[in-house]
């Protein structure tokens, strides 16, 4: 089994004007095959966290430690951290011009693998999983996220999610430009990758709406950077009829 461990986290993001603290110090265990759902405001440090496990250089760690399998995750480069078997579904995919979505999905299945993936078999691979997310064969010739919709950007990372196995997966607001169709199937493919593969999952949104076809574990509430509250799929449900005004009035 294996295990991602935040321990005593902080963080500050680096600004023209200086850094900023964002994170205040976060704990939080993920564990194979348990689905955590980080829940909060905007400017909550839900995507800090994020981005941090993933060693996006704008944020530095100022304090605390990330540690996979007990190995520490903040001496790893950024594909260092993808070997290892980290993975994040940014919230706003970058575009990659140039490289076409078979050439890109191939060669990072050969760097975590260290080779190759044998042509007939992959290829197969990569129709069944396509197909399970409704995209279109010519999907793969196109160049990545390049002139792509929302949704089609969302696919392609479930798609990655799928084809690669990673250990843990960090999904950025990955429910964020869906419409409803296009949430159901991205959220059957998070499961299906997290049934398949026992994946860890650390889920980021705002709202409680791709809960309903993806169930927590815990949920935790981010508030001005630190944990406000952590508890099951219930929890969830009552931010859902409540909000976030007493948390937020109280870190006020």
């Amino acid at each position: 089994m294996a295990t991602l461990e935040i321990k005593n986290l902080h963080v500050d993001v680096v600004t023209d004007q200086g850094n900023k603290q964002i994170l205040k110090g976060v704990d939080l265990t993920i564990r194979s095959g348990e689905i955590h759902a980080i829940m909060g405001p905007n400017g909550s440090g839900k995507s800090t966290l994020a981005y941090s496990i993933a060693g996006h250089p704008k944020y530095e760690v100022t304090g605390g430690e990330i540690l996979l399998d007990g190995e520490d995750v903040l001496e790893m480069s950024v594909d260092e951290r993808a070997r290892a078997g980290l993975f994040l579904a940014m919230q706003y995919p970058v575009e990659v011009p140039g490289v076409s979505v078979s050439n890109f999905l191939r060669t990072a299945k050969t760097a975590l693998s260290g080779e190759a993936p044998k042509l007939r078999e992959w290829v197969g691979d990569l129709k069944e999983a396509m197909n399970n997310l409704r995209m279109d064969p010519d999907f793969t010739e196109r160049n990545v996220n390049e002139g792509f919709s929302g949704g089609e950007k969302k696919r392609h990372e479930i798609l990655q999610l799928e084809l690669l196995k990673p250990k843990f997966a960090i999904l950025d607001e990955t429910d964020s430009g869906l419409d409803v169709d296009a949430l159901k199937v991205v959220s059957e493919g998070v499961n299906r990758a997290h049934q398949s593969n026992d994946l860890g999952v650390l889920l980021i949104t705002h709202y409680t709406r791709i809960l309903n076809y993806i169930k927590p574990d815990f949920v935790h509430v981010f508030v001005a950077g630190k944990v406000a509250e952590q508890g099951g799929a219930e929890l969830a449900e009552r931010l859902e009829n409540e909000g976030y005004d007493r948390y937020t009035k109280s870190a006020v």
